[in-house]
């Protein structure tokens, strides 16, 4: 195992760069045991709102709540938020299709929720929010020369699983939970091929619309159109993304995402990766010898990766601060929750 920072230099020091984190719901979500990301199933539709609050505002507001989990590990929001104090930045936030209205300000898409994929199609109008993900990403273009775009889906990864084996890739993905609960995902993916073999959903946008979550074709829209370099901050679920762009013709984004996810056994991401044909940079932030606790919980699987949290730390050292300062950063934010 290497100590370096970012598993290697992807050439590229942005001058205008821009955070942007697409939010989604996915019914899937509220399947007791697919996702760690809330205190209960039904939970896990306000996260993405209040992953917002946190990244935009450095709080949960609507809510009494703890940025971390059950066990005590800080969410990856938290160290997202960190990083856009450290580097000065404002994220962008876009809603794809929440369940609950935001309480900061968003761009707005105007998608709803996904649906079920096992009984129904999941994404009706994925054409539609792919073409209103290209508008934001001609947008973004007017206010940046490098981008690194995120997502926050509680439920995701499973929504991921399904849309990459729906596009012919052998793949696992990764979990939020220190266990990940493959078979449940599978068994949810083998109910929804069969439901696209039945149904014939052949082309990337079909499958999108058939198995997939209103961040897929959002965030592949606003890649597609945006003009400058563009980096996807996430694991598994920006892999599906690109997978998507791939299977469009279009230029797809390198990924940075932690180490957590790379060393997920469960996962066998770098294999997918390459797979799909793309890049991805692994950062390490040294959260075994930060000297906290419930950081050190990602080292042992717990969360891995979320709402950008990889592609945050990523920016941060593009931007020129150090790996020490990042960590430090890291540090002492999640020490005003202690």
């Amino acid at each position: 195992m290497s100590n370096q920072f970012l598993s290697e230099d992807p050439g590229v020091r942005p001058h205008r760069p821009m955070m942007a984190l697409v939010l989604g719901n996915t019914l899937l979500s509220t399947v007791p045991g697919v996702s760690g990301a809330g205190a209960t199933p039904e939970k896990t539709l306000l996260t993405p709102v209040l992953d917002a609050e946190l990244v935009t505002t450095g709080a949960i507001t609507s809510i009494s709540a703890r940025p971390d989990t059950p066990t005590g590990c800080p969410t990856p929001a938290t160290i997202t938020r960190s990083m856009m104090e450290l580097t000065d930045l404002s994220p962008v936030l876009i809603n794809a299709g929440l369940a609950h209205t935001p309480t900061v300000p968003c761009l707005d898409v105007y998608g709803i929720p996904g649906g079920d994929p096992r009984k129904e199609d999941a994404v009706p109008h994925a054409a539609l929010l792919f073409e209103r993900g290209e508008a934001v990403g001609r947008l973004l273009s007017h206010y940046s020369d490098f981008l690194m775009l995120g997502e926050c889906v509680p439920g995701g990864t499973t929504t991921a699983l399904c849309v990459l084996r729906a596009l012919g890739y052998d793949v696992s993905v990764s979990s939020a939970f220190v266990k990940n609960p493959v078979d449940l995902k599978e068994a949810i993916c083998r109910d929804v091929l069969a439901r696209i073999d039945a149904t014939g959903a052949r082309g990337p946008l079909d499958i999108l619309r058939a198995a997939g979550d209103p961040m897929m074709p959002v965030a592949a829209g606003i890649a597609s159109a945006y003009s400058g370099e563009i980096f996807f901050a996430g694991g598994t679920q920006m892999l599906a993304v690109a997978a998507v762009l791939k299977a469009l013709g279009k230029r797809m984004p390198r990924l940075a995402t932690t180490v957590y996810v790379r060393d997920d056994p469960s996962a066998g991401f770098v294999r997918s990766v390459a797979d799909v044909g793309t890049t991805a940079y692994f950062v390490d932030p040294n959260f075994a010898g930060i000297g906290h606790v419930g950081l050190a919980r990602y080292c042992i699987g717990e969360a891995k990766e979320g709402m950008g949290a990889g592609g945050a730390l990523t920016l941060a050292y593009l931007m020129g601060h150090s790996p020490e300062e990042i960590t430090r950063k890291v540090f002492d934010f999640i020490q005003k929750y202690a």
